[in-house]
């Protein structure tokens, strides 16, 4: 059986773990990104560590969320209610389309689709509750990096699973790449 060479982890939680990996990964861009939003990626990461979070329960089978059937509707429903199904639709999005990209092969849409959603949904939300951390357009500047956000997550996947080191070097280019 081969050996397999895996790490532990030690950290008070996973948020703090989270935090510190971005924040090096970060560091390492020609045009690192605000701490705010490595941040929310990290407490994003940490919200969605379950699987059950990528899922719900329809009719009492367990189904893919179909985000862009939600993202329609968030416009029917309450503003409470559209800030919890707009983040949602967001965060989901932006998780599928860059940690878990490669989960995407086998399916119809690809990330492109997921970024579009997440985009939009972000942009929505921007408009009905801008605020994160008390930072005015919070929302609209995550949209706007999304593509950047991505980036970063999809090559801390990669550093986690320690796997496909070619894709580390497929990334940089664009992770280098600065964004006006």
């Amino acid at each position: 059986m081969p050996q397999t060479d895996s790490k532990l982890i030690l950290q008070t939680n996973l948020r703090t773990y989270f935090f510190e990996s971005l924040s090096s990964i970060n560091a390492e861009s020609i045009c690192p990104m605000p701490e705010s939003l490595i941040y929310y990626s990290s407490d994003l990461l940490e919200r969605f560590c379950l699987t059950e979070d990528y899922f719900e329960i329809q009719e009492g089978k367990v189904r893919e969320k179909i985000l862009g059937m939600k993202l329609l509707e968030s416009t029917n429903l309450s503003s409470v209610e559209q800030v919890r199904v707009l983040r949602d639709v967001a965060d989901t999005s932006l998780l599928v389309s860059s940690y878990f990209s490669d989960s995407l092969r086998k399916k119809v849409v690809d990330a492109s689709y997921y970024s579009n959603i997440g985009k939009n949904a972000y942009e929505r939300l921007n408009n009905v509750s801008p605020h994160y951390l008390d930072i005015p357009s919070f929302y609209h500047m995550l949209a706007t990096s999304f593509d950047r956000v991505g980036l970063l997550l999809k090559k801390f996947s990669v550093q986690s699973f320690n796997t496909k080191e070619q894709s580390l070097f497929d990334l940089s280019e664009l992770f280098n790449r600065k964004v006006s």
